[in-house]
């Protein structure tokens, strides 16, 4: 494929821009359209592509770094953006459609207009239900008397008080967040040292499972033999994670025993990955993550502001520690201001920045509406990605360590004010289905979505299915 000669998708060359990356390479990435893929009144479309150019570039352009080639163009096809942006929706296990959100998740009515829950772990259910003066087993029509009958923000104070989860809906432009002037991607380098280059060209390696969809041999893999520590959660940090999984680094996620994940949500972001517990309050597991530490490339991170610090995670203090590592931090509200201490979930931030409130549907009886993706979280999965492979860039070249911080709440305000929605020249209507492949898992069989990041040698796929949470040993490979 050649570089193309056509102006700059906007979109791609702001989030581009964002991450530092060379503005003479935004010629390197197209992209093949479709239509029908994820419609919504918000250039969600727009957002999502260039999320997913961006992380294709980044991989290439890091590829090109270690084989000392030129980089290559790329072409990202929009129907594998679509079909990936709503992959937990198009995971079956054994046949089985897992339940996404919860009975006591969604949007209810408040005695002056809505307010968004999020009850998907058993303690937030708990939380929320204790907040409202309800009993352990409460269940919808009593969640929904209790709310009917209090105003909005009186719920969201009060449950966040708790330690629960729900948020008022916020109309267009009236949100309690301050949007206004917060980044996409906040990057900066930390300390000296000198470059730090990579082992390569890196071919695929020997893999516990047939890497599919790839020739054997021929395709280079630009994140090979990076180590990434993955403490992440949910959708968006994980998304990082697999995504780079897929691109060949060894990617170890790490939770805690006493605050497990849903194995449904591993079975569709634990790509690629190994899973291990560890409790950093206790002393052998504590040496035991300290070891990895000091053998890691990146650490990437899931949590609100400050939330790991007690652990030495502040970021400053790992990289005094380490010198040359890569910290990615992941928040929902940014990191400032009122709530930035605030737990939070790309649900509760479409409600709270105006996202349903626009997407609402006019016939609706004033119901919000959502984004026809978990489209945040997506979009800052495949932005931290590209955040970590340009910081892998630039430390061959530079040294020191990075230190990359994005939001939820950043990238809704990039939907909201940041991206115009780009004239379409049609192309077919999206079909999932050339997306989705199958494989069998410690699980069982698992239907999933492909990854849509693209390469110069075409779409790959993942060396390792999920495993179990917590079943692998705390080692490198």
């Amino acid at each position: 494929m050649t570089r193309s000669d056509a102006p700059p998708d906007p979109a791609t060359a702001h989030a581009w821009t964002a991450l530092g990356g060379d503005p003479a390479l935004l010629g390197n990435v197209a992209y093949r359209a479709v239509s029908g893929g994820l419609p919504a009144r918000l250039p969600v479309a727009e957002l999502a592509r260039a999320t997913v150019g961006v992380c294709s570039l980044a991989a290439a352009e890091l590829g090109a770094r270690r084989s000392g080639g030129a980089v290559p163009a790329i072409r990202v096809d929009e129907g594998a953006v679509a079909t990936a942006f709503v992959s937990e929706r198009h995971l079956r296990i054994d046949g089985r459609k897992p339940t996404n959100f919860a009975p006591l998740s969604g949007f209810w009515r408040a005695a002056d207009g809505w307010v968004r829950t999020h009850a998907n772990y058993p303690h937030h259910r708990a939380r929320l239900l204790t907040a409202l003066g309800l009993s352990g087993d409460s269940g919808p029509d009593e969640l929904a008397a209790a709310l009917a009958a209090r105003p909005a923000r009186v719920i969201q104070e009060t449950v966040y008080a708790a330690g629960g989860l729900a948020v008022a809906v916020a109309e267009p432009g009236q949100s309690e967040i301050p949007l206004a002037g917060l980044p996409l991607i906040e990057s900066r380098r930390i300390g000296e040292g000198a470059p730090r280059p990579l082992l390569g060209p890196a071919p695929f390696p020997e893999a516990p499972l047939p890497v599919r969809g790839a020739p054997s041999g021929s395709v280079v893999l630009p994140a090979r033999g990076v180590r990434v520590l993955d403490l992440t959660r949910v959708i968006a940090g994980p998304v990082a994670t697999r995504t780079l999984a897929l691109l060949g680094a060894d990617v170890l996620r790490l939770d805690s025993p006493g605050l497990p994940e849903d194995p449904d949500a591993h079975a569709d972001t634990g790509f690629g990955k190994r899973s291990t517990a560890l409790d950093l309050g206790a002393p052998e597991d504590r040496r035991t993550f300290e070891a990895l530490l000091a053998d890691a490339d990146v650490v990437v991170t899931g949590y609100r502001p400050g939330a790991l610090d007690r652990f030495g995670l502040a970021p400053d203090a790992l990289l005094e520690r380490h010198p040359g590592l890569i910290v990615a931090q992941l928040c929902a509200w940014g990191w400032s201001g009122p709530w930035a201490g605030r737990r939070g979930f790309d649900s509760l931030v479409q409600a709270a920045t105006g996202i349903a409130a626009i997407e609402a549907h006019a016939d609706a009886d004033g119901h919000p509406g959502v984004l026809p993706a978990q489209a945040l979280d997506h979009g800052t999965g495949y932005l931290l990605a590209a955040g970590v492979l340009r910081g892998l860039t630039e430390r061959q070249e530079v040294g020191g360590g990075r230190h990359l911080r994005l939001s939820l709440a950043g990238t809704a305000s990039w939907l909201l004010h940041g991206i115009a929605p780009v004239p379409r020249d049609g192309g077919p209507a999206h079909d999932p289905v050339p997306w989705l492949a199958e494989t069998a898992s410690d699980q069982g069989v698992l239907r999933y979505a492909r990854s849509p990041v693209a390469t110069p040698d075409g779409p790959l796929d993942w060396a390792r299915s999920p495993g179990c949470l917590g079943a692998d040993a705390p080692r490198w490979l």
